[in-house]
């Protein structure tokens, strides 16, 4: 079978995005300021960007959104953009998860207040792995995927089964993890490590895996923290490529050439409308540049122009550019310095 595109599996759903003058204190008001929907989750967020890069490369989403008029929007959304979607299931049973994405319209930071609606039984079971055709598949969130963060005897975690599964039928496996408070970051991410060609995720993340502090005291950021944690990652089995992205640099541990880091890029004042989406932009920008065979650090070149296009509007998609904009961005724009 010739492999060809990438596919994104995971988590569905709308994002309601409420754009705040200010983040209350407890029991106490703040304004919203503008309200706008989209699409939200791995599946729609990562799949639209990488089809709105216009690279010709063959864009899967697979998951599982309810059969409500939510569900429908999603589809036609990723439909719209060239995305093929035979692979999404519209459940009778449960409802489109839903994202409510509170943004303050000063910084762009943002809070999210989440439904799990029908992503919490999306499994295995949903996709025929005889009939995958990619080359590569990315699947996020782990600790947001109830059945595929599920234990499981002989792997740790059914999703560590599942990217078994898939990397013996000769596709290369990508994660990406969501950031939640549980504590449960080791346990339910390490098992799918082990399986995995690609692995990018944010600092707070992957250092919740390591058991290092990714920032000081004063929050700067820790870098050998940042590459102790990427070295554990092949340690423990990465095969490709480990990164961490966050907003300072891009960071990458090869297997093959080493560590390396990419500032991020100096935006203008009041440019930032947004960060909502910003990682899975990033995480388009590494799987275009790792589908296209690029260097690790061409590869967080382009993956930091892509996350400076999302940091443009409020919403996860609509920022994005194609691929020749974000090559000349990330060759105009000067660079933070870490």
């Amino acid at each position: 079978m010739e492999r060809t595109g990438i596919a994104i599996a995971g988590n569905i759903l709308v994002d309601s995005v409420k754009e705040i003058d200010r983040y209350p204190d407890k029991g106490m008001l703040a304004n919203i300021m503008e309200v706008s929907r989209s699409v939200g989750g791995c599946v729609p967020n990562t799949a639209i960007n990488l089809a709105k890069m216009k690279s010709d490369i063959p864009i899967r989403a697979i998951g599982k959104a309810g059969a409500d008029e939510p569900g429908r929007f999603v589809v036609e959304q990723l439909q719209a953009e060239g995305i093929d979607t035979r692979n999404v299931v519209l459940s009778e049973k449960e409802a489109t998860s839903f994202s409510d994405a509170m943004t303050v319209q000063k910084t762009g930071e943002r809070t999210f207040f989440h439904y799990r609606g029908a992503n919490r039984t999306f499994g295995p079971g949903d996709i025929d792995l005889d009939k995958l055709d990619c080359k590569i598949l990315h699947i996020g969130y782990i600790l947001l995927l109830d059945s595929f963060d599920a234990e499981e005897e002989e792997y740790g975690t059914v999703m560590a089964r599942f990217l078994h599964d898939v990397q013996e039928r000769g596709i290369q496996t990508s994660i990406d993890v969501v950031s939640d408070s549980s504590g449960e970051f080791a346990r339910k991410v390490t098992p799918a490590l082990r399986y995995c060609d690609y692995a990018i995720m944010n600092e707070i993340e992957g250092c919740a895996v390591s058991g290092l502090a990714p920032r000081d005291q004063s929050g700067k950021l820790i870098v050998e923290n940042i590459r102790k944690t990427l070295e554990q990652f092949l340690e423990i089995g990465v095969r490709r490529r480990a990164v961490i992205h966050c907003p300072e640099a891009g960071f990458c541990m090869d297997s093959e050439t080493g560590f390396c880091v990419v500032p991020s890029y100096q935006l203008p004042e009041g440019y930032i409308k947004g960060s909502v989406g910003a990682g899975d932009a990033f995480c388009a920008g590494c799987l275009h540049e790792i589908y296209l065979g690029s260097t690790a650090e061409e590869m967080l070149e382009y993956a930091a122009a892509a996350a400076a296009a999302n940091l443009s509007r409020a919403d996860a998609v609509s920022g994005m550019r194609g691929a020749g904009e974000l090559r000349k961005m990330a060759a105009d724009w000067e660079k933070q310095k870490i």
